[in-house]
């Protein structure tokens, strides 16, 4: 299985590609379009804000390459932190900005008491479902570092949530799309585990 793991600027790309070496899997850093067409899977990373991940994705004509591979090709899609939220149709940050819009839904600030801190960063338990989370016990701990969070229409589509100030959704799944908010890539054993999942999972799509 050759993953492409999506580059435009603003993932955490090395410690990505590590990880699915780490499980023998063959994954490569690709930025255009076309590098898409060969890929058995799909990964899309990110940190940052959503407008300009957007921005970015369009300006290196990966907006189109994704829809065409993902949604109309059918390819095996993992998400990851931002890569999650640019599932959205739309997200507030920095102003309303469209998304992907692959999976119904808004991207909005985490809303929490003034004694909780934003960004959300370290470890939270993730109450997960799903082939994603196969053989990982519930309310395993993940690695998180974000300021806001996928609010979805379709409670279906809702395969993992985690409380932080309030309950948010902190993985999601669709057809051939999956996406996790937190970082599997930096949380250690149980996080090779979702990565190792993901690629039976592509395996088997």
């Amino acid at each position: 299985m050759n993953l492409a793991i999506v580059n435009y600027g603003m993932g955490n790309l090395l410690s990505v590609r590590n990880a699915f070496a780490s499980l023998g899997a063959e994954a490569e850093v690709v930025e255009a379009g076309q590098d898409l067409e060969r890929a058995g899977a799909i990964v899309l990373p990110g940190v940052g804000a959503f407008g300009e991940a957007m921005k970015q994705l369009r300006a290196r004509g990966l907006e189109e390459a994704l829809h065409r591979e993902v949604m109309e090709r059918k390819k095996p899609f993992l998400g990851i932190c931002l890569g999650l939220q640019l599932l959205a149709r739309r997200g507030h940050e920095l102003g309303v900005n469209d998304g992907l819009g692959w999976v119904a839904g808004e991207v909005r600030r985490l809303d929490v008491a003034p004694d909780l801190r934003v960004p959300h960063i370290g470890w939270s338990e993730v109450e997960g479902r799903g082939p994603l989370f196969a053989g990982i016990p519930d309310r395993t701990a993940f690695y998180f570092v974000h300021s806001y969070h996928f609010v979805a229409e379709d409670p279906a589509v809702v395969h993992g949530t985690t409380v932080y100030g309030h309950r948010f959704t902190s993985a999601v799944a669709h057809e051939n799309v999956v996406a996790v908010q937190f970082h599997p890539e930096k949380s250690h054993k149980w996080g090779l585990a979702l990565l190792a999942n993901f690629l039976a999972f592509a395996r088997s799509a």
